[in-house]
C-alpha cells in the first residue's frame, strides 16, 4: 500500500466517493423488477450452459428485450421478458421438450427459453472465433435471424470471415440495408453498455 500512502487524504477520500457512486449509479439502472428473477435466471442458465454461463449476458439481454417487464409485448408481436415472436416459440417448443407448454408471458419459461435460443445459436457460430465473437453472433442472430448472418458471412467472399468483415457486409446480401443499424447496434448495446451493470450477477464476456 506505499502508493496510497503518497496520495494526499483528501484526493484519496474523493477518489473511493466516485468510486462508490460509480457502483451505486451502475446498481441504480437495473430495474428493480429485475432482482426478483436473478436466482432463477443463475439457475437456469447454469442448467443450459453450466457454471461457467455468461449470466451478466443474458440479464443484459432481459434489460434490452423488455426491460424485465413479464407482460411485455412489441408493436410487432413478440411476446414476453425474452420477446419471442409466435413462430419462435413454436419452433423452440419443438427443439426442447422443457419449452413444449409454450409460455411466452410465465417468467421462467421466458427465461429457459432465451438462455436455450443463445446456446443453440452460439454453438452454430465458427468455433474459431473467441468466446465474446460467438457471443456477439448469437446475439446478432437473435435479434435478426442466423440466416441473414450466415448469408452475410458468404457475402464477404472470404474463406473464413472474421466478424468484423461479417459485420461490414450487413445489408448486402438478403436483408435490407435499414435494418442493419438495429441489428448491428443490438450486441453493443448488451455487451458494452447494458452488460457491466449486470457484473455482480455473474460471469459476462
Amino acid at each position: 500500500m506505499r502508493w496510497r500512502s503518497r496520495i494526499p487524504a483528501a484526493a484519496w477520500l474523493a477518489v473511493v466517493a466516485v468510486a462508490i457512486a460509480a457502483s451505486c449509479a451502475a446498481r441504480a439502472q437495473v430495474p428493480q423488477a429485475a432482482q426478483q428473477h436473478r436466482a432463477l435466471l443463475v439457475r437456469t442458465a447454469h442448467a443450459a450452459w453450466g457454471l461457467d454461463a455468461p449470466v451478466a449476458v443474458f440479464a443484459a439481454q432481459v434489460h434490452q428485450e423488455s426491460a424485465w417487464r413479464p407482460d411485455a409485448v412489441s408493436h410487432v408481436g413478440a411476446q414476453g421478458l425474452a420477446q419471442f415472436m409466435p413462430a419462435t416459440t413454436r419452433w423452440i417448443a419443438g427443439l426442447n421438450p422443457d419449452l413444449a407448454a409454450q409460455q411466452p408471458f410465465n417468467v421462467a419459461w421466458a427465461l429457459r427459453a432465451l438462455v436455450t435460443y443463445d446456446r443453440w445459436l452460439y454453438d452454430r457460430a465458427p468455433a474459431r472465433y473467441t468466446p465474446r465473437e460467438r457471443m456477439h453472433v448469437a446475439l446478432r442472430a437473435y435479434n435478426g435471424g442466423l440466416g441473414h448472418w450466415q448469408a452475410e458471412a458468404a457475402a464477404t467472399g472470404a474463406a473464413q470471415p472474421t466478424p468484423a468483415q461479417v459485420d461490414a457486409a450487413c445489408g448486402k446480401a438478403r436483408r435490407a440495408a435499414v435494418h442493419c443499424r438495429e441489428n448491428l447496434g443490438y450486441p453493443h448495446r448488451i455487451l458494452v453498455v447494458i452488460q457491466p451493470r449486470y457484473a455482480a450477477w455473474g460471469p459476462g464476456l
